[in-house]
C-alpha cells in the first residue's frame, strides 16, 4: 500500500493583512489627493501651508494640530509618514493640480484593523471652502479604502456644531446613526457631542456628485 501523500498545512490568513494603507495619488482632475512626505518639491511651501492651516481658528477649533512653525510642521508631516509606512493610516494632503497650493488634509485610520472599521476626517483652508473640494476628497478616499484596502465600514465623528461637516458627510453618503454625549474635547478644551456617520462597503455609492 502506497503511503500518503503529505497534506499540506492549512494557513490562515489574519483579516489584517491585507487591511493595508498603501501610498497612491488619487487625481480628481483640479485637485490631487497626495500623500503627506518630506520629499516634496515643495516641502518648505508645504510647511508655510500646515502653519497657516494650524493658525485657521475653524481648523484649530474643530481639527486642532500643532505646528506653530516649520519645526512643529515637520514632526506633524513625519508622524502621518509614519502611518503609511505601518499601513495603518493613510493621511493625504488635498492639493491644487495647476500649482501645488494647500486647499486641505483627509486622513483615513483604523479604528479596528482586524475588523475592517475605519475612521476618516478632514479640513480645508479658507480658499478651499464652498467649492465641493472636502466633499469630493471624503468621497474619493472612501472609496479607495472600500476598493484597496478592504475597508469594511467608514465612520465620521464630528462636533454637533460643525455643521460645514455634516453637510460633508451626508453628501458622501455616510448616514446618520446618532449622537454620542460628551464624546470628544475639541480645540476650545470642551467636551462637545458628536454626530456619529458611517458608510458600509455594501452601501450604494451617492449620486450626483462629479469627482
Amino acid at each position: 500500500m502506497s503511503a500518503s501523500a503529505p497534506v499540506p498545512p492549512v494557513v490562515v490568513r489574519n483579516p489584517a493583512d491585507r487591511r493595508t494603507f498603501v501610498r497612491a495619488t488619487l487625481d480628481l482632475g483640479d485637485v490631487l489627493l497626495r500623500p503627506w512626505g518630506r520629499e516634496a518639491a515643495e516641502l518648505e511651501a508645504t510647511l508655510d501651508g500646515l502653519v497657516a492651516a494650524a493658525g485657521d481658528p475653524l481648523i484649530a477649533r474643530w481639527n486642532p494640530f500643532p505646528a506653530a512653525g516649520r519645526t512643529e510642521a515637520m514632526t506633524w508631516l513625519e508622524l502621518r509618514e509614519g502611518g503609511w509606512d505601518r499601513g495603518d493610516a493613510a493621511s493625504f494632503a488635498v492639493l491644487g493640480a495647476a500649482d501645488r497650493t494647500l486647499l486641505g488634509a483627509i486622513g483615513l485610520r483604523w479604528a479596528d484593523r482586524a475588523d475592517g472599521l475605519a475612521m476618516i476626517g478632514y479640513w480645508t483652508l479658507p480658499a478651499a471652502r464652498g467649492r465641493s473640494v472636502a466633499t469630493r476628497a471624503t468621497c474619493a478616499v472612501t472609496d479607495w479604502a472600500f476598493a484597496t484596502a478592504d475597508a469594511r465600514r467608514i465612520e465620521i465623528a464630528h462636533a454637533v456644531e460643525n455643521e460645514a461637516s455634516c453637510r460633508v458627510a451626508h453628501r458622501c453618503g455616510y448616514l446618520p446613526e446618532g449622537t454620542l454625549r460628551e464624546s470628544h474635547r475639541y480645540g476650545d478644551g470642551v467636551y462637545h457631542d458628536e454626530h456619529l456617520h458611517a458608510r458600509l462597503a455594501a452601501d450604494p455609492a451617492p449620486a450626483g456628485l462629479a469627482v
